[in-house]
């Protein structure tokens, strides 16, 4: 049973996870022990959720915790492994590291007896919209699967999907708040260059994409539905419409989805 969470790792997906899941009442500071190599995060860690123990290294988190979480670089997952192996018998470890395969894991942790177990989830997390792919090839226990759905189910939506999918889950959600931020920047420059101030152009950008987001998922409509009913005959947004298909809006997205699901399949070999 899992009493613990371990987090290894407090960079930007680590702590929006830690965060979250106290903001959302589903455990309490005290039962989370993390560690990061960067002192100022384990500060404002410390300062935001009063009550969380922050470890002096990785080993520590491992010896402490039940859940033992790897939110680490991918390149950096084998060396924290290694650190903490003495450490994992009866342990369940999470991997949220891209690329990182069951496979992978089960070589890495072979002899140690710990569960294993593989997501990937995305920062929206941090304000409870986060879209989190649990892969159902683990070694969890039920109680302990189901307890880990638990912790993406409080801060956004879980999907469980085979792992032969999750190189397009990296590309499809994993990745995808850099796209849609990137889309509201540009969204931003323009209104801005049209007069509008920045402050209200930011607002304005993502607030229509927020909107915009949840009619696709409150009225199950497909979404040239919905573009075509923006679109009035000879109006303003057809012919925004026309000009994103000549410059190849959508392509550009697919194309940036294959090669960001290239990269996932290259470091998983």
């Amino acid at each position: 049973m899992i009493r613990t969470i371990g987090m290894i790792g407090a960079g930007n997906m680590g702590s929006a996870i830690l965060r979250g899941i106290v903001e959302a009442e589903y455990v309490r500071a005290s039962q989370i022990i993390a560690f990061d190599t960067n002192r100022k995060r384990m500060r404002e860690l410390e300062e935001d959720l009063p009550g969380i123990r922050t470890a002096s290294d990785c080993l520590q988190v491992a010896e402490e915790a039940d859940l033992i979480v790897l939110a680490v670089k991918p390149i950096f997952v084998r060396d924290v492994i290694e650190e903490i192996r003495s450490a994992l018998s009866g342990k369940a470890v999470l991997s949220i590291a891209a690329g990182w395969t069951v496979k992978m894991l089960e070589k890495e942790l072979r002899g140690t007896d710990a569960a294993y177990m593989r997501v990937m989830p995305n920062t929206p997390a941090l304000v409870g919209e986060g879209m989190t792919a649990l892969c159902d090839e683990s070694t969890f226990s039920k109680e302990d699967f189901e307890f880990v759905k638990g912790i993406f189910d409080s801060i956004g939506k879980t999907r469980i999907l085979p792992e032969r999918l999750f190189d397009g889950v990296v590309a499809l959600s994993g990745s995808s708040p850099a796209y849609v931020y990137m889309m509201i920047e540009a969204m931003a420059d323009a209104a801005v260059k049209e007069g509008i101030p920045r402050v209200h152009a930011y607002e304005m950008a993502a607030q229509s994409v927020l909107g915009s987001a949840l009619m696709v998922l409150s009225t199950g409509t497909h979404p040239a539905a919905l573009k075509d009913a923006v679109c009035s005959p000879g109006g303003t947004t057809i012919e925004a419409v026309e000009e994103l298909e000549r410059k190849g809006f959508r392509a550009a997205i697919m194309d940036a989805m294959k090669v960001c699901a290239e990269k996932s399949r290259e470091m998983s070999k």
